[in-house]
């Protein structure tokens, strides 16, 4: 009412204003009046007063059913908010988590998520208030300040005991028999201070690395990096898949089933991608770097380092050149720096996708990258800050490819222009880049560096998608958690369908089949989210595996709402406004019209 009061003020001003002592006088009372009306209507109409009486809907009421309320060390929380959802809800009672759904029942909480989305859409439908009860962990709790006004949150907290989580492992995808895998692990500490622990890497059931961590306080996260020598796992077997996973252990952590993380790796007998220079320079170093940064696959790099005299990068360890050679030969992506036809001709001596690093054999001047014609590369290489890099040197000519991937220009001309990288697509991929200079743009820093991580990893990219897996399907890599989900990578296939073949281990029913869909064009696809556990892909080409973790609910967080009032939106039962009606529109319009005839019968203008 405080608005129409302003506007009933407002219209006995404009009254007085217009009118003055007059407006109390019988001849001028009729007019007086009218203008009070109409001004105040249409302050009421600016202010958007009421138009009428709210009403109070009932809440309705939404409950958080997700498995972190299994973390507490007893159920007296989640018996709580059963209680007080049937108290505020009676049996209209709304579970979320994974879906939205009514559910008056005492079940226990059993989804994978604890996501508002579904609530939020439900209450803009219904536009009635709702009442979320809550453990505090929710997803995007940012949310709730779109739900209806007269919303709020009703946080019933845990009684927790001593908890330590992996949340996360960095690793890579594949793996080469041989080498050291370096790993990234995170811990996540519940509400309670914890000694310290000890994180072991176990790839299958073989030991790599075990780190201690020492003390951590509440809702804290640390970083762990572990390494390891990879062994392929007896010399009769080949390439196979394995379950990478770190454990942690620390005294007093009361909930064992956070306390492991794991992901699907392939471990190869030989490299994926092999870098070969035969004269090292800075050039050398960080492209190799690039390639191993940028790719997942398992890269070996070798220089020459004086003739007939071969070292591995990383221990520069002495190997034959025959090993070289067979390793060029073999891998899927090559990259030869220097002489590229130290083996012969380069596309006889490799078989996968070739990238040809040749520098000019004499300097001829600065040239500045200009511009990425149109090519399969252009699209990653537009944003490249050109007129800010460092100066190469450009080889006089290269072949004449089916794409150029970047142009220069000489210092100081516009119109002088050297072609520095073209392709071919088939029969195989195939790049050339005929420049040095490069480790200049790696050295400046900042977007320099940025952009000599856009060539590099966008020319390595295009190499290794040349390269498929002979498998028709296989998970994309990361971590998997149930609840989440499933992505899957083409692989060898070709159609648009790929039957696959699901054996999860340990479990009563053994094979579940299921046939996944790319869209066309595609090399990515989702199905729905699977229970936890270890899976045996078994698809055209070959088997795989898929690791997927116990749901992110599990891992303690800090709580990311508290109770109180939320929402600010409007609500089913709020006041209907003036300006939402026709009719006000109309009667200011027909005040104005009658006030005006009564000054005209009075002698007023």
């Amino acid at each position: 009412m405080t608005l129409w009061y302003l506007a009933v003020i407002a219209g006995v001003l404009a009254a007085w204003i217009q009118y003055g002592r007059a407006s109390l006088t019988p001849r001028f009372l009729g007019a007086a009046l009218l203008r009070l009306v109409s001004a105040a209507v249409i302050v009421a109409l600016l202010l958007g007063a009421p138009a009428g009486r709210a009403a109070s809907p009932q809440a309705d009421v939404a409950l958080d059913a997700s498995e972190s309320w299994l973390r507490a060390t007893d159920s007296s929380a989640w018996h709580a908010a059963l209680d007080s959802a049937r108290r505020i809800g009676g049996p209209r009672v709304q579970r979320f988590g994974d879906t939205l759904r009514t559910d008056a029942t005492r079940a226990a909480p059993t989804d994978h998520a604890s996501r508002l989305r579904d609530v939020l859409d439900a209450a803009a439908g219904s536009g009635h208030p709702v009442v979320v009860i809550t453990d505090g962990e929710v997803e995007e709790g940012e949310l709730l300040a779109g739900l209806p006004r007269g919303s709020r949150a009703l946080v019933i907290p845990r009684r927790e005991g001593a908890d330590v989580a992996l949340s996360s492992i960095a690793a890579p995808r594949a793996l080469l028999a041989g080498d050291t895998v370096q790993v990234q692990v995170t811990l996540a500490v519940g509400s309670i201070a914890l000694p310290g622990g000890t994180v072991e890497l176990r790839l299958d059931d073989v030991r790599l690395d075990s780190v201690h961590v020492p003390a951590l306080a509440p809702y804290a996260e640390r970083t762990v990096a572990m390494r390891g020598v990879v062994a392929l796992g007896g010399s009769a077997r080949g390439d196979r898949s394995a379950v990478l996973r770190a454990i942690v252990r620390s005294l007093g952590d009361r909930e064992p089933r956070n306390d492991t993380i794991a992901v699907a790796v392939d471990v190869t007998r030989a490299p994926a991608a092999v870098f070969v220079s035969t004269a090292p320079d800075f050039d050398a170093r960080e492209a190799v770097a690039a390639l191993r940064g940028v790719t997942s696959l398992p890269t070996r790099a070798f220089y020459r380092v004086a003739p007939g005299m071969w070292r591995v990068d990383g221990t520069l360890a002495p190997v034959e050149e025959k090993v070289v050679r067979e390793a060029v030969r073999d891998a899927p992506v090559v990259v030869l720096h220097g002489d590229t036809a130290i083996f012969g001709a380069p596309r006889a001596a490799s078989r996968g996708a070739l990238l040809l690093f040749a520098p000019p054999a004499a300097d001829d001047g600065e040239w500045f990258a200009a511009a990425a014609p149109v090519s399969p590369l252009a699209s990653a290489l537009a944003g490249i800050p050109f007129d800010s890099l460092p100066p190469l040197s450009v080889a006089p000519s290269l072949p004449r490819g089916e794409w150029q991937g970047l142009v220069t220009r000489r210092g100081g001309s516009v119109d002088e222009r050297r072609v520095a990288l073209v392709g071919w697509e088939t029969p195989r991929r195939v790049a050339v880049l005929g420049a040095s200079g490069f480790w200049r743009w790696r050295f400046r820093g900042g977007i320099r560096a940025n952009a000599f991580a856009a060539l590099f990893g966008t020319v390595y990219d295009w190499l290794a998608a040349g390269r498929s897996d002979q498998r028709a399907v296989l998970p994309d890599g990361g971590v998997v958690r149930a609840g989440t989900a499933v992505r899957w990578r083409r692989g060898a296939a070709t159609d648009s369908a790929v039957a696959v073949l699901l054996v999860r281990r340990g479990a009563p029913m053994r094979a579940v089949p299921m046939t996944l869909r790319f869209a066309r064009g595609a090399s990515l696809t989702e199905t729905p989210s699977l229970p936890s556990g270890i899976y045996d892909v078994r698809v055209q080409g070959g088997v795989s595996v898929l690791v997927v973790n116990p749901s992110r609910e599990l891992v303690p967080r800090r709580p990311t709402i508290k109770s109180g009032a939320v929402g600010g939106e409007p609500a089913l039962g709020d006041a209907p406004r003036l300006r939402e009606r026709g009719w006000a529109y109309a009667l200011v319009i027909l005040l104005l019209c009658a006030e005006w005839l009564l000054r005209r019968r009075v002698g007023l203008r």
